[in-house]
């Protein structure tokens, strides 16, 4: 037995005395790309096995880190679910089906492993945002997809039990056609190094990256959640989905944000609760068979700071900040906690204490609403930023 299982044992073994278990950089896949690595987080051992809800980082198919890990900063350790949070290849290393084809695999070693790691094949959710809400979708819908199945563990089900997508286009050809949104089909667009080439260069390609292609009797439950000033991927996508998978009878919830952008304004008191409600009914229930029910609800984004005269842009609130970089939930950010650049993290600290807290945010964004702005630049696109 070699030094590393060894200690991984050991580690497992005194599990019972230990407030949860962080294991990172676990290979899941033989071919052993650098991306093929995952960190599994788990819970306080109770006399079950554990939910688990599988995290896919956003960033275009190009950007993105199993490092910013949604669900771990929100809590859901202590709600009793383990959590994983994956890797894949990005369309700098390979394009489409690489991606899925790796999302897959995770999902295959997850289960392959169910029983050493103490999680329960049988309830995986997945979650994912912008460009890995399209990759949880297409997780979800592509459950019957033997295509998508290759490498290790093929004995093992890639399906999951239910799907959270966050603002995850869907359907490219739609997409690179709605009004505003077109330069999503230059050769440039994050879609086009995802496919090989432009989605009317690549229609297949397109087709087949399209998680509405799979939509079939036997999908997931759904969760979806968009803002409808989105500027960077159409709410229509998120409709579309809706729209299919209620017409082949499947259980989706379908949220729309007022006023939310891309990731901004999701931090409502609505909308945790909801999310929580979701996978504790799709994971923690008794999984009784229940009539399919198509449900679309809407709430108010949250209050962002905004600069009126700074068109869409918004400030984030000092919560959106917390969640994406508060790693140690301590209700402050550190230096070596900030992923922006570091002459932002400085202008944040005011007392140049290397933290930021909520009272400095405060004081910034004060300061900010009160600076004058130059007029808007007539010329590019708003919608040039990646999914």
């Amino acid at each position: 037995m070699n030094t590393l299982r060894l200690l991984l044992l050991l580690l497992l073994a005194s599990w019972s005395t230990a407030a949860s278990v962080t294991l990172r950089d676990l290979t899941y896949s033989t071919k052993a790309h650098e991306r093929h690595k995952l960190d599994l987080y788990l819970p306080e051992k109770t006399d079950r096995p554990a939910p688990l809800i599988i995290w896919i980082h956003g960033g275009g198919w190009q950007n993105g880190s199993k490092e910013n890990c949604l669900p771990l900063r929100q809590g859901w350790l202590e709600r009793g679910y383990a959590i994983a949070s994956i890797n894949y290849r990005l369309s700098g290393h390979a394009i489409f089906p690489a991606q899925i084809e790796d999302c897959k695999a995770a999902i295959r070693w997850l289960r392959a492993n169910a029983t050493t790691y103490q999680i329960d094949p049988a309830r995986f959710g997945v979650w994912g945002s912008s460009a890995g809400g399209h990759l949880a979708a297409l997780v979800g819908t592509s459950g019957d997809v033997k295509a998508f199945d290759v490498g290790d563990h093929l004995d093992q089900s890639s399906r999951v039990q239910a799907v959270c997508d966050y603002f995850g286009p869907t359907d490219f050809k739609a997409f690179v056609t709605h009004p505003g949104y077109e330069n999503h089909s230059s050769a440039t667009s994050p879609e086009s190094l995802l496919l090989g080439g432009t989605v009317k260069e690549k229609p297949d390609q397109a087709t087949a990256a399209n998680p509405l292609t799979y939509v079939s009797t036997d999908d997931p439950p759904f969760l979806i959640v968009h803002g409808d000033k989105d500027p960077v991927v159409p709410i229509q996508q998120s409709e579309l989905l809706f729209t299919s998978l209620k017409t082949a009878n499947r259980s989706v919830h379908f949220h729309t944000i007022h006023g939310a952008a891309h990731g901004q304004g999701f931090t409502g008191p609505e909308i945790l609760p909801m999310v929580q409600a979701f996978f504790d009914l799709q994971l923690k229930g008794e999984m009784k068979t229940t009539t399919p029910t198509a449900l679309a609800t809407n709430s108010k984004a949250d209050s962002a700071v905004a600069r009126p005269d700074a068109g869409n842009r918004q400030l984030p609130t000092f919560a959106q900040i917390l969640t994406r970089h508060d790693s140690n939930r301590d209700g402050k950010i550190a230096r070596d906690e900030f992923h922006g650049p570091r002459v932002l993290f400085d202008r944040l600290d005011a007392n140049k204490d290397a933290f930021v807290t909520s009272e400095e945010h405060q004081k910034f964004a004060s300061a900010e609403n009160k600076r004058p702005t130059s007029p808007p630049s007539t010329t590019g696109s708003k919608n040039t930023k990646s999914p």
